[in-house]
């Protein structure tokens, strides 16, 4: 059974972190998570102080507060600092994390919080961190509950803002031809990031959490030039790194979290090599029939 939530919270964060990889990886922004995820770290031990309470309920709230205002600050210097995205990026989530260190030595120095703790959570711990009724039944894990939460409020937003994150992330100056407003939406999917990557690095870890959203979509992208089928191909890749990663574990006796990161990376190599869209060999194949046309 504990290989059963394991491999379930494992996948339902995998699609949701693939489905909005799928947009960043388009927007070129992929590395937008990894940003969101170190950035969090004062926002947690802002929450801690202020609340004197150590709950995670608490601790999401101020993680997922400054989530946001870390894509508002890549924004920002971005359009008003004329900075690159990836260097806006990089100064935005270093600092941050750089304020979030000072913060617990110098205030939590004496509270078992610190910047491991906080920012690579364990997947093997999901069966244990259970949600207890009131009544004293317990419900199975706490993880699982919110990573499927988390899971149907992204569908739903890619669902019902298909129309309007496609134009965006594809022909922006048509988009705003038309009257959509692409600084709302870039800002609804940097925020549908931030809540996906704050909620789920406290079970599966944060590093997992960026694999995830950057892998599978990248790994789909090899194999289809359909948007739509680059959706799904990451869901089913999503599925298979979570299981073949927590059995690769279990034969190793390893960490889960690196053997799913480790399958992912396995994934997207045999895309890149075989893909028959713009894998290795059919490149090589195509350049020797120019070759001997020539």
């Amino acid at each position: 059974m504990d290989a059963i939530y394991i491999i379930t919270t494992g996948s339902l964060v995998a699609i949701a972190c693939g489905l909005l990889g799928c947009f960043l990886i388009l927007r070129k922004m992929a590395m937008v998570g990894d940003a969101i995820s170190h950035a969090v770290l004062p926002g947690i031990v802002l929450a801690f102080l202020i609340s004197g309470s150590r709950d995670s309920f608490t601790m999401l709230l101020g993680a997922g507060a400054i989530g946001v205002l870390t894509t508002f600050l890549i924004e920002f210097f971005h359009k008003k600092g004329g900075l690159q995205s990836d260097a806006s990026i990089g100064v935005t989530f270093t600092w941050l994390f750089a304020l979030g260190v000072i913060l617990i030595s110098v205030y939590a120095g004496e509270v078992d919080l610190d910047q491991d703790c906080v920012l690579y959570g364990e997947i093997a711990y999901v069966p244990l961190d259970l949600w207890i009724g009131s009544n004293g039944i317990i419900y199975g894990p706490r993880s699982l509950y919110i990573s499927g939460v988390v899971l149907v409020v992204i569908i739903l937003f890619i669902t019902l803002g298909y129309k309007e994150l496609h134009l965006t992330t594809f022909d922006p100056a048509f988009a705003s031809a038309i009257g959509i407003s692409t600084s709302l939406w870039h800002y609804l999917l940097m925020s549908a990031v931030s809540l996906t990557t704050v909620s789920s690095f406290e079970s599966v870890g944060a590093i997992l959490v960026v694999a995830l959203l950057i892998a599978p979509p990248a790994t789909a992208y090899l194999l289809t030039a359909n948007f739509k089928k680059m959706l799904w191909i990451t869901v089913v890749l999503s599925i298979l790194t979570s299981a073949t990663g927590y059995y690769l574990a279990v034969y190793l006796d390893g960490s889960i979290a690196g053997a799913m990161s480790t399958m992912a990376g396995l994934f997207f190599a045999l895309a890149f090599i075989f893909s028959p869209v713009d894998g290795l060999i059919v490149k090589r194949r195509r350049q020797l029939y120019e070759t001997s046309k020539n």
